[in-house]
């Protein structure tokens, strides 16, 4: 229903005023009830995550590649048991005529060191018992740095006859001598980048020299031939282009 307007004149705009007043009233009534209520927030609630171990806090990683099989020697554990049998009793020619039966015990530190040198040169392509031999007449003569130097090529081929190759053992045995008394003291290296640098001397020989005559594993003097055994002892290591026998 509609209210009558009121007349016009003074009357009328006293009446438009008092009905503008009661308009206002209401309208501010209105917003003061609606404010008194509360309103439903429209943000998101937020929502704990939680990550694996080693995935950051909230970042997302890339996923790793999964990681490949590791390479092993085919049977290795049933070669190794055979070995271990074969080696139990320890009676080998190499257990008591090898390389480190061979130096004098009891002679002065370097002079020992020096002698394992030469013994590990001599033992190239040759067997134990020749190696033996041979190591057992030098030191009847004296072996020391000053001895070889002193001998005469001729002298030194006869008492290391028949060593494998023994004209070329000759010919290193006297540079690589020479070095250590000029380089060394005559002493032999303590590494085994240096040993190698001697005539004669690779690297089977020089991570056996450590080992024997310093005291120190650096490696693992490989023999050359077990990588080509078809039998129980190998091929016992994965294929590399460019390895070389000795050098692990």
């Amino acid at each position: 229903m509609c209210a009558a307007l009121p007349a016009a004149g003074g009357g009328g705009r006293a009446a438009a005023r008092r009905l503008g007043r009661a308009r206002g009233a209401a309208g501010a009534s209105q917003v003061h009830s609606t404010a008194s209520v509360p309103r439903h927030s429209r943000r998101r609630k937020s929502i704990a995550i939680a990550y694996d171990a080693g995935q950051g806090d909230g970042v997302e990683q890339a996923t790793s590649e999964p990681q490949r099989p590791r390479w092993e020697p085919r049977d290795w554990r049933l070669q190794l048991e055979r070995i271990r049998e074969m080696r139990r009793n320890r009676d080998a020619p190499v257990d008591e005529m090898g390389v480190e039966k061979c130096y004098d015990s009891s002679a002065p530190p370097q002079v020992m060191r020096y002698q394992v040198l030469l013994s590990l040169m001599l033992s190239s392509q040759t067997k134990d018992q020749v190696t033996s031999a041979a190591m057992l007449r030098l030191r009847q003569h004296g072996l020391t740095v000053d001895t070889i130097l002193q001998m005469d090529d001729a002298t030194l081929g006869q008492i290391i006859y028949p060593v494998g190759f023994w004209r070329n053992k000759v010919k290193y045995i006297k540079q690589t001598t020479a070095i250590l008394k000029q380089k060394y003291g005559g002493d032999i290296p303590r590494t085994v980048e240096e040993l190698v640098q001697l005539p004669g001397v690779g690297p089977k020989m020089a991570h056996l020299a450590m080992n024997i005559a310093w005291d120190s594993v650096s490696g693992i003097g490989e023999p050359p031939l077990l990588l080509h055994l078809p039998g129980p002892a190998g091929p016992w290591r994965k294929p590399v282009q460019g390895a070389v026998p000795g050098a692990l």
